[in-house]
């Protein structure tokens, strides 16, 4: 008789085949199960997308996300809101989704009007505070939580305080693959007569599949026929990042160990049909894996589930399926252990076999068919329980509920001013100006943007070049004998000063503080650590606060990855107490700043306070900060709400003729950056607020009505004077946009921000 549903429809998301990953075999034979088993229910598929273009998918895939880019996420829940979907099964794994820790995903299930399951691909026993902050709202969020071992359920309850009844136990589903005498599939491997070691999977260093040729010596000398088969593609990261190098890397070990004859790799991912039959020719299945911090392995699970005696490391999934005789546990990374373990079960073939027995008996609830059973009476549950829910009705938002919408990037101005030495600083209108040449202002600024672009994974291979050019160029400007960077350089690569200024030196030292703070890349950490540790002390002895302020933001930055330098933190102190006492000497009650005079970059002075006040834990010098950037965001909001900068035409001195004109790029982008650092200190949303109407500066909201950022070019014009806008854009304008765009792109991105409408306030 043919199972039964109320439910219709069910929206799987996450990665699906073609793309070739675990994930994406995964969703796509859980779908194909549950459709298969349950023909009236329609079953679709919402997948992810890594590259540009995605992939070529089956019909089945309705709508698809690109990884990165938060509003096709909102686009997907608006789809699934108005496809009169019933249920909704997430896949999570955090590396699949786009935003820090994979909270793009968030920003989908808020808008989503029907049940959520979610199945947890990872469990992990000790994340960081993203992590965490997007598996508590992933558990609140879901209806149901599926888990694969009964470890996950636990952890899920313990780590992540799951209520315990709203989390259902449903093993890895496998392919249903009879059980057979290997010998049956080695011809058409060319192995028959042979003994038959396998690992299949995506290889990564984290395989430990170097333990395994290690431990073939032992294994040959008294069982000469072994061939070890190594199946599977190199993973698509581990590609773009490193190439083959791990896979050469075991080619070269193999023949240092002269087993090369007895070593085979299949450097390619295999459909499930030819899987079974790998699978099915091996006598000893091995995963060789370094860490125990694995919840769920679908190789793992496919080999036990044929019936195969597995050998393994102890990590989490592993030690719960071949506990009570249906397995063998070796340590991590020891060689001698998996060598003798091979032999012992090559010896004794009545305990091979009665493994291999037990383990095909459990195997039998783990087949799809089965699988697909447990998950639709979880589905079941869902629906019940979130009833409630289960309207079809497309609620429209009115505009001050709905997320904002930001420009899309746009990269192509930032590299026709860019060219192998670095960035030019001026251009005409949208040429790059030769004859002004270089200088380290803009490289500094060029490779924090860089950096930041990284960290969103924002066109990674494009910005890895560039950040390398922008960063080299910070390296040739520092002179190691005077301590000091130069600044200008002429367009045939002569420096034209013999130091740069004050304002220079902070600003590269801000930048290669966030490069070792913040990069992605351990070469970027490296050079820029090293390049800031020599640049800095030379700043106890500078007088310009925004020096001071600059100087500071990089301490910040580095002293996130190496918080203990001693020397790094006591120049922190010092700035910070130079810049409280310049306060102290200056400030009014009618004004109260740093300065006699609001010049440029302003908002940056009490940044610097804000994230360093903040950071080493000192109240007084975090409230300091937030007072006078309140005081500034008040001095620069126009009368009808807008954003007024401190214009550079005679700027404003205390008690005299504040200049409305020109209006300056820098000063929307110090302000976008402050307000969203006071925002994360309070997180009081007039802050979001400000930030707001200091980036919408660019967008047209100024005091003419007119865009400075020009979506055609990726540029942003230079200046907003009394009557137009300058039409060059420069490095300066241009950098200070992007910045300020990666800058709100990154808030909006945080899992903490669910769309925050405070009211407009002057």
């Amino acid at each position: 008789m043919e199972p039964k549903s109320e439910i219709q429809t069910i929206a799987f998301i996450g990665d699906y085949l073609p793309r070739k990953c675990g994930i994406a075999t995964f969703t796509s034979d859980v779908l194909t199960t549950v459709a298969a088993e349950y023909p009236p229910c329609r079953c679709l598929a919402i997948p992810v997308n890594d590259i540009v273009g995605g992939y070529a998918y089956p019909e089945v895939v309705r709508f698809e996300i690109e990884e990165q880019d938060l509003p096709s996420y909102l686009r997907a829940a608006d789809f699934l809101n108005i496809s009169n979907v019933d249920m909704v099964c997430v896949q999570h794994e955090f590396g699949i989704y786009g935003g820090p820790a994979g909270s793009h995903l968030l920003a989908l299930l808020r808008e989503l009007n029907m049940p959520i399951v979610t199945t947890f691909h990872t469990i992990l026993s000790d994340p960081n505070e993203e992590q965490r902050r997007v598996m508590h709202e992933l558990v609140a969020r879901s209806t149901r939580l599926v888990v694969m071992t009964e470890r996950g359920r636990k952890m899920l309850q313990e780590t992540y305080q799951a209520p315990p009844e709203k989390v259902d136990l449903i093993w890895h589903g496998i392919p249903d693959i009879p059980f057979v005498d290997p010998n049956y599939y080695k011809d058409q491997f060319g192995v028959e007569g042979r003994v038959v070691l396998l690992t299949f999977g995506l290889l990564s260093p984290n395989k430990g599949i170097e333990h395994v040729l290690n431990a073939l010596p032992a294994i040959l000398a008294e069982f000469p026929d072994v061939v070890y088969i190594v199946l599977g593609a190199t993973h698509p990261n581990e590609v773009s990042e490193q190439g083959e190098v791990y896979r050469l890397g075991l080619e070269r070990l193999a023949k240092k160990n002269n087993v090369q004859k007895n070593v085979i790799f299949y450097n390619r991912f295999v459909a499930i049909e030819e899987l079974k039959e790998f699978i099915g020719a091996a006598d000893i299945y091995v995963t060789p894996y370094l860490t125990e911090a694995q919840i769920t392995s679908g190789t793992l699970a496919y080999a036990f589930g044929a019936g195969k005696a597995v050998i393994s490391t102890p990590y989490w999934h592993a030690s719960e399926l071949l506990a009570e005789e249906r397995g063998v546990l070796v340590p991590f990374g020891d060689a001698a252990a998996i060598a003798r373990e091979v032999i012992g079960l090559l010896r004794d073939d009545t305990r091979r076999h009665s493994m291999r027995k037990n383990a095909y008996k459990v195997g039998r609830e783990m087949i799809w068919s089965e699988v697909a059973h447990r998950y639709m009476e979880s589905f079941e549950k869902a629906r019940v329980e979130g009833a409630v829910l289960s309207r079809k009705s497309f609620a429209t938002k009115t505009l001050d509920q709905a997320p904002r919408q930001l420009p899309k990037l746009k990269l192509d101005h930032l590299a026709r001013m860019t060219d192998s030495t670095g960035i030019f600083q001026h251009a005409i209108f949208t040429v790059p100006n030769f004859s002004e040449g270089y200088c380290t202002d803009d490289n500094a600024r060029a490779f924090i943007l860089a950096v930041q672009l990284d960290v969103l994974k924002e066109e990674p291979l494009r910005m890895r070049t560039l950040a390398t050019t922008y960063a080299a160029f910070l390296q040739h400007a520092f002179n190691p004998e005077t301590g000091r960077f130069h600044n200008h350089m002429s367009f045939d690569r002569q420096w034209l000063d013999p130091q740069g200024s004050e304002d220079s030196h902070g600003r590269a030292l801000w930048a290669l503080g966030l490069a070792a703070g913040r990069s992605p890349y351990r070469s970027f950490q490296v050079m820029a650590g090293q390049l800031f540790v020599q640049a800095l002390p030379v700043v106890m002895d500078f007088s310009s606060p925004r020096a001071w302020a600059f100087s500071l933001m990089g301490i910040h930055e580095y002293l996130r990855r190496l918080s203990g330098d001693s020397t790094v933190n006591h120049i922190r102190d010092t700035l910070t107490t130079l810049l409280m006492e310049l306060y102290d000497r200056t400030a009014q009650p009618d004004w109260p700043w740093f300065e006699e005079v609001l010049t440029y970059d302003n908002a940056r002075i009490s940044h610097a306070l804000i994230v360093n006040g903040r950071a080493s834990g000192q109240p007084a010098v975090l409230e300091r900060g937030l007072q006078t950037l309140r005081w500034l965001a008040e001095v620069q909001t126009s009368e009808h709400g807008h954003l007024r900068p401190i214009g550079s035409n005679g700027f404003y001195p205390r008690g005299g003729t504040r200049a409305l004109f020109d209006q300056q790029p820098l000063e929307a982008y110090a302000m976008v950056s402050a307000s969203l650092a006071a925002f994360r200190a309070t997180s009081d949303a007039w802050w979001f607020e400000q930030a707001h109407r200091a980036f919408d500066w660019f967008l047209g909201w100024n005091d003419l009505g007119l865009e400075l950022y020009s979506p055609s070019t990726g540029g942003c014009r230079d200046a907003l004077h009394v009557d137009r806008v300058n039409g060059n854009q420069g490095a300066e304008s241009t950098l200070a946009f992007l910045m300020s765009l990666a800058e709100m792109q990154r808030m909006q991105n945080a899992a903490t921000i669910q769309h925050p409408n405070p009211k407009r306030q002057p």
